[in-house]
């Protein structure tokens, strides 16, 4: 006969061990969190690619791996005839933004100090380097630029994971008990189709933003338009930050020109941020997991401070992910409450 303290002891055992378990996978994911955001990327980009070589595919009846193929090779298509038609003309203007922004941030300064009350702002510490906005607005942007290692291994993750997905969701299915594996299912369906709706709805956000800009920019006859609206575009990723960090360089730029100048295209830029704040985001995420903004800012943040541009980048579709497992493990799992919204 087995001591009568046997199972409780085994059972404080196996506690103790999970606990270990546990702990040393977070150590783990800790140590390897750069690898870790890199490979998200790479499951983002397979997500947008797989889910356009389904549609694809439905239009055309071609195979899967043919409707791949031809998606991949569009793209590459886009990019070479995008470079050979404005290629050039963008890479001038950001080789002129480059060197504008030092300037017409000087411009600002002799500005503010043409006042008293300038002065003594100016007086009271060291006035801020050229370079430093400059580092500011163009951090995201100049990191994916200058690493592209990191993003050539996300595009081969992206082409592995997007080509065939079954064995690395057959092999995740593995991983959790039979009676629950239906229930996984679902989760990894609501994962997938939440992350491509953001991921439809944000690209669709980026290039209102961007032709928007440029074309508002234009209209009012500040230089470097087409940067500064791609500019905007591609920053339009990071949600309430993104807009901030373009609209501070176009309105130095705008600045250099004259103070009216200035005004104008703050003004721009707070109607573009309205704009896709109430109008255009709400109608893109009609179907999507909505995003709290307070929280959606505090994760951005945190993420950034933690892991650099790579965090901000992944923050808010990271965050989706948290939200979905949360409602559909937690929220409805564990605590059974199925009614949905209660605000």
């Amino acid at each position: 006969m087995p001591p009568p303290f046997a199972p409780a002891g085994e059972g404080h055992l196996r506690a103790l061990l999970i606990t270990l378990l546990v702990t040393g996978l977070v150590l783990l994911a800790w140590r390897i969190a750069s690898v870790l955001l890199l490979a998200f990327g790479g499951v983002l980009a397979a997500v947008l690619l797989r889910h356009l070589a389904l549609l694809l595919s439905r239009w055309t009846r071609l195979p899967v791996g043919a409707s791949l193929a031809a998606v991949v090779i569009g793209l590459v298509l886009l990019g070479v005839l995008f470079s050979l038609s404005v290629g050039s003309e963008v890479a001038a203007q950001f080789g002129q933004l480059w060197d504008a922004l030092p300037r017409a941030l000087q411009r600002v300064q002799d500005f503010i100090a043409e006042h008293e009350w300038g002065r003594e702002i100016l007086a009271a510490g060291e006035p801020p380097r050229p370079g430093t906005l400059l580092s500011m607005a163009t951090g995201v942007v100049g990191t994916l630029v200058g690493a592209l290692g990191d993003a050539l291994l996300v595009v081969v993750v992206a082409l592995f994971l997007a080509a065939d997905p079954r064995p690395y969701r057959r092999g995740l299915l593995h991983l959790i008990p039979l009676e629950r594996r239906a229930r996984a299912i679902e989760i990894l369906d609501a994962l997938d189709t939440g992350l491509w709706r953001w991921i439809l709805g944000q690209s669709v956000a980026m290039l209102v933003v961007g032709t928007v800009t440029a074309t508002g920019l234009w209209l009012l006859g500040i230089p470097l338009a087409l940067a500064l609206g791609i500019l905007a575009g591609l920053l339009n990723v990071i949600p309430y930050l993104g807009p901030i960090l373009s609209g501070a360089p176009a309105v130095l730029i705008a600045f250099a020109q004259s103070p009216n100048d200035a005004l104008y295209t703050l003004l721009l830029f707070v109607f573009i941020q309205n704009l896709e704040g109430y109008v255009l985001t709400p109608m893109l995420q009609r179907r999507a997991v909505a995003i709290p903004p307070a929280l959606g800012i505090l994760t951005i943040v945190a993420l950034g401070s933690l892991f650099g541009a790579y965090g901000v980048l992944v923050a808010t579709p990271l965050l989706l992910v948290i939200m979905i497992l949360v409602k559909m493990i937690y929220v409805e799992d564990a605590l059974g409450d199925r009614i949905g919204d209660l605000s």
